[in-house]
């Protein structure tokens, strides 16, 4: 028996501009940088862009290695002076450590335009620079996120039922301690 209702779908959430065009862009600097090898290999020699490749994976370990160390004792540095009561001091010692790390990354990836836009990364003034316009851009989406505080920055839980509907919720814990003394339906106790 049917209603003269055409069956309704569950909406599609839209994919946002940068999802959709995503794997496009990939497969564009993918077939950019192959393109880019065979030209460098063709004027120099597959030999020199064996060792251009090589040199970039040695070197962009080298810069992982380095930052993570030094990322590693700022952060033991801070806790000592957490635990001993000092206050860590607010001025940045160097910062840039994610900059550093992601430099690194895009040297050990195979390519040239990988290479160049990972040594572009270690220079300080772009990493301060970068820093900077994603200090303000991360502020700026939070505020606009938070009309009613932190709270609100974030969604709350959704589950999504088999029908497509989705219902909103959130987890209410209880913290009661637990009864003291034994109970009956203990396993452990004799009967």
């Amino acid at each position: 028996m049917t209603t003269g209702v055409p069956p309704t779908r569950p909406a599609r959430p839209r994919r946002s501009r940068v999802l959709r065009f995503l794997p496009l862009g990939i497969a564009a600097w993918l077939v950019l940088e192959i393109w880019l090898l065979t030209v460098v290999a063709g004027a120099a020699g597959g030999l020199t862009v064996f060792l251009l490749l090589v040199a970039g994976v040695v070197l962009g370990g080298v810069v992982i290695k380095r930052a993570g160390r030094r990322a590693f004792r700022e952060l033991s540095e801070t806790l000592q002076q957490q635990q001993s009561g000092l206050t860590p001091p607010t001025a940045e010692r160097g910062g840039g450590n994610a900059l550093t790390m992601l430099g690194g990354l895009l040297l050990i990836l195979p390519g040239l335009i990988s290479d160049a836009l990972g040594l572009v990364l270690l220079v300080p003034p772009v990493q301060k620079a970068l820093g900077r316009f994603a200090e303000r851009t991360i502020e700026r989406k939070v505020r606009e996120a938070t009309p009613g505080g932190l709270g609100d920055a974030f969604q709350q839980a959704r589950m999504h039922r088999p029908d497509g509907k989705v219902v909103q919720g959130e987890v209410i814990r209880d913290d009661e301690p637990p009864a003291r003394g034994p109970r009956p339906d203990d396993p452990q106790l004799p009967h």
